[in-house]
């Protein structure tokens, strides 16, 4: 089954919880904090994958999670690290946020891999907040949260050449008779209900690859027939070859069925006529193919050049191959290719934190913002040391200088979600 485009929701590992503990063994006196760190939460990833065709897998496995980081333990022993879970892809796959419509990763090239949602960071331990001032902390931080993402999976094809025409014109016998490609072959429209991909390999021309598109009809490019689910594997072609039959058993018009062909294409989201174009007349081993040909000829413009091709008699084989790998050497990519670079994450100092007040009454202020849900999340808020490591946290990101400049005044209400506090000048 050829699947090109699923949903999934993933998610990633929350950060295991420091501890808060003390040694206590018989020959160390004084024994000090020993809570271990978190474990970090596992990481999603996405890869390319050549031996990948098809967003099969994925269409039956809806949700993905990744496992939590183990919290600390005891004797400064640091947690588990969750791990990471790598889901793979076909090449050609981008991965959109379905939320934002934001892209968050076009894989291109086999083995090329994308951090999609990051694994909470591990929480400290007390024996990690021990200085000289405080040598017996009894507070420790929370894991971070991981990430939980809706996802729009699409597969683009990465084809080096396309074929278009409508139903039947000879798309499929045609890769057939120029690659070790066997699509389904029958004398009715849309026999091909999947995109082909075959490798080009003929009369001593360097390989490539040609995909064979389900036929497109008028109105595909608003939905009609097959042809919009698979218009979107032209983007990634560089060259395009429009197949026009010739056999009067077609009972079409060649000429009308070309420009029918072209104005899908412009009018499809990209424009897709913007490639170069090699027209093929087709079937012209037929009885009548030659008269519609001459007739075809006269309604084009004098400077497109027609190959007339038979795949049943290798008519103009060799020369259409040698054609399009001449047009293709000399044509640019369409789209951007993604640089692989190493995953890494850039740590910069707020000067500005994000905390928001507000004023409900007279002498009430709420706190909010990124910043507190960061720091709240970190706190086991149960204890009275991890209430003032809380609190210290906010001063030093400048709370109290931001609540004087918004009106607070000695003995005002300061409400943190579920915390009330008195403001003290």
């Amino acid at each position: 089954m050829f699947i090109d485009e699923v949903n999934i929701v993933v998610k990633s590992g929350k950060g295991g919880d420091g501890m808060v503990a003390f040694r206590r063994e018989k020959y160390v006196p004084k024994g000090g904090p020993a809570g271990g760190n978190g474990g970090k939460g596992g990481s999603v990833y996405f890869e390319a994958d050549e031996g990948m065709s098809t967003l099969t897998d994925l269409k039956y496995q809806k949700h993905i999670f990744a496992d939590d980081g183990e919290n600390g333990k005891t004797k400064s022993m640091h947690g588990k690290n969750a791990e990471d879970i790598t889901i793979k892809v076909p090449i050609g796959t981008i991965i959109y946020d379905e939320d934002t419509n934001e892209v968050l990763a076009d894989l291109v090239k086999h083995k090329q891999r994308k951090l999609i949602a990051k694994g909470g960071r591990g929480g400290r331990g007390n024996q990690a907040f021990a200085n000289s001032r405080n040598k017996a902390p009894k507070f420790q931080e929370n894991g971070e949260l991981g990430e939980e993402l809706n996802l729009r999976i699409e597969l683009k094809l990465l084809a080096d050449v396309g074929l278009v025409g409508f139903p039947s014109v000879g798309k499929s016998t045609l890769i057939t008779m120029l690659s070790k490609a066997k699509p389904k072959i029958a004398d009715y429209p849309f026999t091909t209900i999947t995109p082909n991909l075959g490798v080009v390999e003929y009369g001593g021309v360097e390989p490539f690859v040609l995909a064979d598109m389900p036929g497109i009809i008028e109105g595909a490019s608003k939905g009609a027939g097959l042809g919009i689910q698979f218009l979107k594997h032209i983007e990634r072609t560089r060259v395009l070859i429009h197949m026009v039959e010739m056999s009067p058993k077609s009972y079409r018009d060649p000429y009308e069925d070309y420009i029918a062909i072209n104005n899908e294409l412009a009018n499809y989201e990209y424009n897709l006529l913007e490639r170069p174009q090699i027209v093929v007349a087709s079937k012209m081993d037929e009885e009548g193919a030659e008269e519609r040909l001459k007739e075809f000829i006269t309604k084009m413009d004098d400077d497109i050049d027609i190959i007339p091709i038979s795949a049943m008699t290798n008519l103009n084989l060799k020369e259409l191959v040698q054609k399009t790998k001449k047009i293709l050497d000399q044509t640019p990519f369409f789209f951007e290719r993604e640089e692989i670079v190493d995953d890494y994450v850039e740590y910069n100092f707020e000067e500005d934190p994000d905390i928001e007040i507000r004023k409900t009454k007279a002498d009430t202020y709420n706190i909010t913002g990124k910043l507190i849900d960061k720091y709240y999340r970190q706190r086991t808020l149960a204890t009275d040391e991890n209430v003032q490591a809380f609190l210290a946290k906010l001063r030093r990101a400048g709370l109290d200088k931001q609540l004087r400049e918004a009106g607070a005044k000695n003995h005002d209400t300061i409400v943190i979600y579920d915390l009330e506090f008195e403001f003290v000048e």
